[in-house]
């Protein structure tokens, strides 16, 4: 770990299919102090057959040490680190000779505000982004502030409306931001549902992995 960039150097977890074999890559990204061999078990209903899972750790169990809706320049140099740590994994995805169309961000609390900041930022085909309980980072969220294309990608926003966390009307205002950038969005707001993954989300992202695996293999 690093000053400047304090996510750097730290360990990958990887489960699921070896990477050698991989039709499917899901990019876990956890949440506020939790681990990447912990989200690692959280997404055990995803697993499937030909699927590989990758999951980077933050250092000191946090992405970022202040709000997810703190001005984003006080949660610098973490964010930056942060999406660094992504890009590397995604880095390492396409020398396994994984097309990012097969690849799944998959992000829970502080992990779901890093896939979407990742995602708005670098927009692509990507084979999914889901972000559960988390949404774009800042105080405000400038639509402004993101261009290019993600090409009709499938992206996922779920969030409880008892989450003590995460308010609706930022889920919101991401679901704008991606419809803008061309994804297809799907958002949900699970009634007496807190700051948690639900079945349904899983079902959603695992009927993803299905699809992608059945037209790779």
């Amino acid at each position: 770990m690093t000053d400047g960039d304090p996510h750097a150097d730290q360990p990958v977890v990887t489960a699921g299919a070896p990477a050698s074999v991989a039709d499917a890559v899901v990019v876990l990204l956890h949440g506020r102090g939790a681990t990447a061999q912990g989200v690692v078990n959280l997404a055990e209903p995803l697993y499937r057959h030909g699927v590989t899972f990758v999951a980077p750790d933050a250092a000191r169990s946090r992405w970022y040490p202040y709000s997810s809706f703190a001005p984003v320049e006080r949660n610098e140099p973490h964010v930056s680190s942060a999406l660094a740590a992504v890009d590397r994994a995604l880095g390492d995805v396409r020398e396994w000779g994984v097309s990012v169309e097969d690849v799944v961000l998959f992000g829970f609390s502080q992990g779901a505000c890093i896939a979407s900041e990742y995602a708005a930022r670098n927009p692509r085909r990507y084979g999914g982004v889901a972000a559960l309980s988390g949404g774009l980072l800042g105080e405000d969220v400038d639509p402004g502030a993101y261009d290019g294309s993600l090409d009709g990608a499938r992206v996922f926003l779920g969030v409880g409306d008892s989450d003590p966390s995460v308010p609706v009307e930022r889920v919101r205002e991401t679901r704008e931001v991606f419809e803008a950038l061309g994804g297809t969005v799907t958002e949900r707001v699970y009634a007496g549902v807190g700051h948690e993954v639900t079945d349904d989300e899983f079902a959603v992202v695992g009927s993803w992995l299905d699809g992608i695996v059945g037209e790779t293999g």
